[in-house]
């Protein structure tokens, strides 16, 4: 079903790249390595201006987990035909519970009766709890999961229209960037002048080609150390102590960490800094960096 992957990566993870590849046993189609980071319009520019124009592209971020394969296998499916007719396609993840920490998809119609795909009424940013309960009451909305399929001349073609300065800057960096065997390392000025841009802002909510595959697959972008304690029990390269601590969670990192009867925290702990949460709020790091940048 799928062919050998291009990755893209930065080009200070070369290295681990090749040894990630070599440990699961994976030969690349190509490795496409940034030189400086510009979020993911540009990103996957490079892998898809390097494609042949009718490949499907399935975009897959590196750090989500998928639990239920099959179900993600089946929701790609559905999907193809719509790719090939030239649609971007998005996989919304059915919610079970209202989330704050996720973009939405509004569900529109069916595009075909019983094909499983819709049409995106909007996209919705991250909202607040009361807003996400109402979408979650709805059942009209789903969570953007950031994953995407669709042919590399389609994402070429609606780049070109909505971000053309993307679109000829990371050209010209695969024009123009050093080559070895399966590997390109895009050119620094070409790139580095590219706009930063999420494919989101940048093409999926400007374009009238968007669909959407509703799927239940087990789904966590790890984008919280809530959704990491999920899956995860505590680690540390120190010692942790937990006395009568339930549904806690810690990590620690060169210093020692002790908890006694102060259940349902998560604890992150390096020797220079300790952040200490309630279960259910690691959202919330991002008032504390600005309290802290106040």
């Amino acid at each position: 079903m799928f062919a050998p992957p291009i990755v893209v990566a930065s080009e200070r993870h070369r290295a681990l790249v090749a040894d990630q590849l070599d440990e699961v046993g994976i030969a690349p189609a190509a490795v496409l390595l940034e030189p400086v980071g510009r979020n993911t319009a540009p990103a996957i520019a490079l892998a898809a201006m390097h494609a042949d124009d009718d490949a499907l592209l399935l975009i897959m971020p590196s750090d989500h987990r998928i639990a239920d394969e099959a179900a993600f296998f089946d929701a790609v499916e559905r999907a193809i035909d719509h790719a090939k007719g030239g649609s971007l396609v998005t996989f919304g993840i059915m919610p079970d519970g209202p989330e704050t920490g996720y973009g939405y998809v509004a569900k529109g119609r069916e595009t075909i009766a019983g094909s499983g795909v819709f049409a995106v009424e909007r996209f919705v940013e991250k909202p607040n709890l009361q807003t996400a309960e109402a979408m979650f009451k709805s059942g009209d909305y789903l969570w953007n999961s950031g994953i995407f399929l669709f042919s590399a001349k389609t994402y070429v073609e609606e780049l070109e229209l909505f971000e053309p300065e993307i679109a000829a800057r990371v050209r010209e960096s695969i024009l123009t960037g050093e080559r070895d065997e399966t590997t390109i390392v895009a050119a620094t000025d070409a790139f580095d002048a590219c706009p930063v841009q999420s494919i989101d802002y940048g093409v999926m909510e400007r374009s009238d080609r968007v669909v959407t595959v509703p799927v239940s697959c087990g789904w966590s972008d790890l984008g919280s150390w809530d959704s990491i304690a999920e899956l995860a029990t505590s680690r540390s390269t120190s010692d942790i102590t937990i006395i009568d601590s339930p549904d806690s969670f810690v990590h620690a990192d060169g210093i020692d960490i002790s908890l006694c009867g102060v259940g349902n925290v998560i604890v992150v702990a390096t020797a220079q800094q300790v952040m200490i949460l309630p279960r259910g709020q690691s959202q919330r790091v991002k008032e504390i960096v600005a309290a802290r940048d106040a």
